[in-house]
């Protein structure tokens, strides 16, 4: 029997025992967990400090490293999540109809957990919390299988959460980690069906298409974030600037930060030169159209593949339209569903921009970087979906649960 077979028969024997947890035993467990996550902070921190040494050495670009590194503030927002999903309902359980058939038939549709789940993510150490706290709390267990870059944190993290489990008599069983990074780890995970209810890639799009096309278990597809941000011809120009220096600047290497802008052409002349020296001040390179570049010489020049591309760096794009119909055409074909935004004081073209945009989250004068699961209330999120079955946007609790049908009889017999 291999490594992974014998992960994948502990998370499915664990995951009978998870879902028959009371609420109030699933939130004891998780406030545990977050109270070690601080309680082996120093662990945690100095097993952090290794992997982005590594990640400088092998030169890893600096909006990445962001993503990879912890601090005191940011191990205190994973455990402060914990806390939030042990606040949550606890969606296992929750009856969503009840009704009476002509054959005096009962019949119900009621919560159940998924199983075992099994996620393979990139980068963000924060991700092996959440995941965890979300998968516990609706009685699923979870195989974890980060990035090498992150593996140092990641276990100590992990040995933080397994410490909170066994306080309480829960098996450690309840999440595990797969240490071996190797890509040949990853495609036998893949085919993992037979104990893997559920597979949910969180990456890159090399990552998401790798287990899209080569999964034997079901996906849930978390996708890539090129985010736009329309400025239309009624927009209100502080209101816009501030908005798209939040939207890219405030973290440029997370799935909801703006790549791309589209503007107006009836306010650009006025706009543009504002919003390059806006971004000019925080290292923003802007790719733009001829009409742009010709507006604002210190842009470049932008090709086909730009408009299209996450850049998860210090790189946004800009292209200028003609109508909001053009906007909306230009969105929807450069877009990954992922999260886009209007500027607007035109009431109705905000409605036809949030009706027509195919995105999982649309936004009329809101920044995009609230598309996080905490930000939605849910505490925390296992990915943002960016596919329509199942499950869309930020998932949840409610997301990692699935249904079944409850029936009551009294002797029926059908014939």
């Amino acid at each position: 029997m291999n490594y992974l077979e014998n992960i994948g028969i502990a998370a499915k024997k664990a995951s009978s025992k998870l879902a028959l947890l009371l609420q109030d035993e699933k939130n004891t467990v998780i406030k545990a967990c977050a109270n070690s996550l601080i309680k082996m902070q120093d662990d945690i921190l100095k097993a952090n400090r290794e992997d982005v040494k590594l990640s400088k050495e092998n030169g890893v670009k600096e909006s990445l490293i962001d993503r990879l590194i912890l601090t005191p503030d940011r191990i205190k927002d994973m455990a402060d999540g914990l806390i939030q999903i042990a606040g949550l309902p606890d969606p296992v359980g929750e009856v969503l109809s009840m009704k009476l058939r002509p054959n005096g038939l009962t019949i119900g549709e009621k919560r159940v957990p998924l199983g075992v789940i099994g996620i393979i993510y990139e980068s963000r150490p924060n991700v092996t919390a959440d995941a965890f706290g979300l998968c516990f709390k609706t009685g699923n267990a979870v195989i974890l299988r980060g990035g090498s870059d992150a593996i140092n944190s990641n276990k100590a993290i992990i040995r933080a959460l397994h410490q909170g489990l066994e306080t309480y008599g829960v098996s450690k069983d309840a999440v595990h980690l797969i240490e071996d990074t190797s890509r040949e780890l990853v495609n036998s995970m893949m085919k993992m069906n037979e104990y893997i209810d559920v597979l949910i890639p969180r990456g890159g799009k090399g990552l998401i298409d790798l287990v899209k096309n080569n999964s034997r278990i079901p996906v849930i597809e978390t996708g890539t974030g090129n985010c736009h941000i329309y400025v239309d011809e009624y927009a209100d120009f502080d209101m816009a600037l501030d908005i798209i220096d939040n939207a890219k600047t405030q973290r440029i290497g997370v799935c909801n930060t703006c790549e791309s802008l589209v503007i107006h052409e009836k306010i650009s002349k006025d706009f543009i030169p504002l919003l390059y020296k806006r971004l000019d001040e925080k290292g923003i390179e802007i790719r733009a159209d001829e009409r742009a570049c010709k507006i604002c010489p210190g842009c470049m020049e932008a090709t086909e593949e730009d408009y299209g591309r996450e850049y998860l760096d210090k790189i946004i794009s800009l292209k200028i339209v003609d109508s909001l119909d053009d906007a909306i055409d230009h969105i929807n074909k450069y877009n990954t569903k992922h999260s886009d935004a209007i500027v607007t004081k035109d009431y109705s073209n905000a409605l036809r921009f949030q009706n027509e945009i195919d995105s999982a989250a649309v936004y009329v004068n809101a920044s995009t970087r609230f598309t996080d699961g905490n930000e939605f209330g849910f505490g925390a999120e296992i990915g943002i979906s960016t596919q329509k079955l199942h499950a869309r946007g930020p998932m949840g609790l409610k997301a990692l649960t699935t249904t079944k049908y409850i029936i009551f009889g009294d002797g029926q017999i059908r014939h």
